[in-house]
């Protein structure tokens, strides 16, 4: 999908013009473009219209690219890649995951590619962000860092409230949907942290202000933008090691649980055993109740049972004095 923006003045406030993003068709100057799951001609159409290499255009739709900042000599053309986060929905259970998005500053344009739609790009194409001004490249580029950023938080406070939803329904009986939430979001914490690392990287170079030239505003911005992006780290440091910490303990109640019942087991078999020693070897040949000559000899049955029920009586009251009971 490949969309077309340009930036037209809307209303003057004092001296101060206000831009809003329009939409067109064509690629003209100063025009931000687009793109998402783009296709070969697409792709074909951005290279010959602006001269974009090709490489460019391609490094960002792979899902494994690191974030950095590349310069091609031959034209001038900086690209930009960062991580961004989005979530995944399966059944019951919220997947955060992070993507590739590219973002190339050319001589009169700007080009955003991604492999999949980018929902935090919605708010640049809705007029919600203040200062848009499309010809502005590296403002522009700077803002789309700290919307991500603010993505990145906003994602982290979902993850936040679900850890404590889930932490309330183990503390009431451990069950494996709780421990299978705690696990997907172990694992998003995992890429949450290893692509924000990998974006502050990228806003330190950023920050030399050699490969893009950077203005005094779009230094103060890009100073709150590396604030925010240290805070998310932060942030999801802290719930990794929250989430890393809370499976370890449910995992050794699990066990504790398991060695319980297991306890308990055995100091049941153990009680009935011996019960069943005495009846099995004394009681052989011992005349039962219905038997023809129990009313002549009834005490080896008498005694037989008194002796299997102090037996488990006496193995009872040891086996609690060993606490195995």
């Amino acid at each position: 999908m490949l969309d077309i923006y340009i930036s037209e003045e809307y209303k003057q406030i004092g001296n101060r013009s206000v831009y809003r993003s329009k939409e067109t068709d064509e690629i003209v100057t100063d025009s931000w473009i687009n793109m998402y799951s783009p296709t070969e001609s697409e792709i074909e159409r951005v290279e010959k219209e602006l001269g974009i290499p090709q490489e460019f255009l391609r490094y960002p739709l792979d899902e494994e690219e690191r974030p950095r900042i590349d310069y091609d000599d031959d034209t001038g053309n900086v690209l930009v890649i960062v991580d961004i986060p989005y979530s995944v929905r399966e059944k019951d259970i919220t997947r955060y995951e992070t993507a590739p998005l590219g973002i190339i500053l050319a001589d009169k344009h700007i080009i955003t590619i991604s492999l999949r739609k980018t929902q935090m790009l919605d708010q640049f194409i809705e007029n919600r962000v203040k200062d848009l001004y499309i010809p502005f490249r590296t403002r522009f580029t700077v803002q789309i860092l700290y919307a991500a950023a603010r993505d990145y938080l906003r994602l982290l406070r979902f993850i936040d409230k679900t850890i404590d939803v889930a932490e309330t329904g183990l503390a009431k009986s451990v069950s494996n949907e709780d421990l299978y939430k705690l696990l997907a979001l172990a694992k998003s914490l995992i890429y949450f942290t290893s692509s924000l690392k990998s974006n502050e990287g990228v806003l330190e170079k950023l920050m030399r202000g050699r490969t893009v030239k950077l203005y005094d505003e779009d230094e103060d911005l890009l100073e709150d933008v590396v604030i925010e992006y240290k805070q998310a780290h932060e942030m999801a440091t802290i719930y990794s090691n929250i989430v890393n910490g809370t499976l370890d303990v449910y995992s050794s109640i699990i066990d504790n649980n398991l060695n319980s019942i297991m306890k308990v087991l055995a100091a049941a078999t153990i009680c009935l055993t011996l019960p069943d020693l005495i009846g099995s070897f004394f009681g052989q040949n011992c005349p039962m109740p219905w038997d023809a000559g129990f009313a002549d000899k009834p005490w080896p049955f008498i005694i037989l049972t008194i002796s299997a029920v102090m037996s488990l009586i006496i193995s009872i009251i040891v086996l609690k004095k060993k606490k195995m009971l």
